[in-house]
């Protein structure tokens, strides 16, 4: 997919990405950003964990889009780290290793004051 293709998907097809207030940073990079809203919290005030999930597992798959892939996640872990608190997550994707039908990614979300809230790996299934 091309940038403008990737745009497109996030803004009018991705009804997780859109409803969840996750904004794109660096589309090269990948790095997402999530508002954190009342409607995000869980019982304790802070972040919900799926809330953290959602976003790093997205800021995985956008890098892959923007490296020409199409993947689905096949297997995740996560290690929440810090309370999500403030205004916004910020997940920043890396590609560990990419092979000819799978590639395994890492996430690290930050809160805005970049305390490491969690640390995310995914194993995603090429579907192109």
């Amino acid at each position: 997919m091309n940038k403008e293709e990737i745009l497109e998907n996030m803004k009018n097809k991705a009804g997780f990405f859109k409803h969840n207030n996750m904004q794109i940073v660096d589309l090269e990079k990948a790095i997402l950003k999530t508002k954190i809203s009342n409607n995000s919290l869980n019982v304790y005030g802070i972040a919900h964990g799926g809330l953290i999930f959602g976003l790093g597992d997205n800021a995985m798959g956008l890098l892959l889009a923007a490296t020409k892939k199409k993947g689905v996640t096949l297997s995740s872990t996560i290690n929440y780290l810090y309370p999500g608190k403030g205004k916004w997550l910020i997940a920043k994707p890396e590609i560990i290793k990419a092979g000819k039908t799978t590639a395994v990614l890492k996430a690290n979300i930050y809160d805005e004051e970049d305390h490491l809230v969690a640390i995310m790996n995914g194993t995603y299934y090429y579907i192109d």
